[in-house]
Parts: structure tokens; C-alpha cells; sequence
């Protein structure tokens, strides 16, 4: 197999099962990034999202080393907010 085919084939299984990660999570939540229940903040879900991902970047910053949770949750964080933008097409961007 050549080494783009290999790479393409980790690409695939990395979102596939990082979807499967985060339609769990977004289940065990009750949608709670992109419908808050906005008890104690008003915030909108992308207001909520963007805060989210600021923490994280945070917590990366102030860590030893990088783990792959903070990674995971980075990466999910940011997929969440192109949800919450309705970006869900690329084909403009290739």
C-alpha cells in the first residue's frame, strides 16, 4: 500500500471514529454545546463553544505534555462550532 493510501485510510478511521466519539458525548450531554439550557448563562451555544475552546487551548498551554483528551476535545470543540455556524459543506474550500 503506497504511503498516501495509508494516510487517506488513517484520515477516514480518525473522523469516523471521532464522530462516533462525539455523537456519544453529544448524547450523554442532551446537546448541551449547541442547546444550553441557559440556567445560570445566557450565552448563546456558539458563545458557549468559543469559551470552550479558549479553556482548552488554556489547559494545553499550561500542560507538561499534550495528551490525546485534550487533543480530542479540541478537535470536537471546533467541529461543534462549525455545526453551530452551519458549516457543514467544504467543497468551496478545495
Amino acid at each position: 500500500m503506497a504511503q498516501s493510501e495509508d494516510t487517506e485510510l488513517k484520515i477516514e478511521a480518525v473522523c469516523t471514529n471521532l464522530g462516533n466519539l462525539l455523537k456519544a458525548k453529544n448524547k450523554a450531554y442532551g446537546d448541551s454545546a449547541l442547546s444550553p439550557k441557559r440556567i445560570f448563562s445566557k450565552s448563546s451555544g456558539e458563545s458557549s463553544i468559543l469559551s470552550r475552546i479558549d479553556e482548552k487551548i488554556s489547559r494545553i498551554e499550561n500542560s507538561e505534555e499534550l495528551r490525546k483528551n485534550d487533543v480530542t476535545d479540541l478537535t470536537g470543540y471546533l467541529i461543534l462550532l462549525l455545526i453551530a455556524k452551519n458549516w457543514t459543506d467544504f467543497t468551496d474550500l478545495t
